[in-house]
């Protein structure tokens, strides 16, 4: 078995914590993690609030964290949760701790999440946007079966639109 395999198979998601909402946010402000990951928040404040709006009842977006055995390595979530026409959604994930990169780690994540959303909210539809220039995510999206649906230039920067449908 190769390593990546051997690695996909300790991946495994949790519930968010306010604990894990504050690390997530300190690991995301590394600089090359910030050139990848489109995100409207810029304090921890912001990020704490945004989360206590996620365990409200009539909540629009669901989380988890992603973990290595015990080990803490990124956060995926599911935000717009529409529920009343056709079940859908927006996705957005991130593997803070680098030496999980390119290793399969978010593409097992992801499988496990979309299996999870099935589960809660019958999602049947997601969409996903991504800088162009991160391969490693446009990988992960498609091996769940994500698909290009659109190229959008905004403030000079390429990004993807992915979609993905039950």
């Amino acid at each position: 078995m190769d390593i990546s395999a051997e690695l996909q198979n300790h991946i495994s998601l949790k519930e968010r914590t306010r604990k894990h909402v504050k690390i997530y946010f300190q690991k995301t402000q590394d600089a090359e993690i910030k050139r990848m990951l489109p995100s409207t928040v810029r304090t921890e404040e912001e990020a704490l609030k945004a989360f206590e709006e996620t365990q409200r009842s009539d909540a629009t977006s669901f989380g988890r964290t992603i973990y290595y055995d015990k080990a803490y390595i990124g956060d995926i979530w599911c935000y717009n949760i529409n529920t009343e026409e056709a079940p859908n959604g927006m996705l957005s994930y991130c593997i803070f701790d680098k030496k999980f990169w390119n290793k399969g780690s978010a593409t097992k994540a992801l499988a496990l999440f979309l299996e999870e959303l099935q589960k809660y909210y019958q999602v049947k539809e997601l969409g996903a946007f991504l800088y162009a220039a991160n391969a490693a995510s446009r990988r992960v999206l498609e091996k769940n079966g994500f698909a290009k649906a659109e190229t959008i230039v905004e403030d000079g920067v390429e990004s993807f639109y992915y979609e993905w449908k039950l």
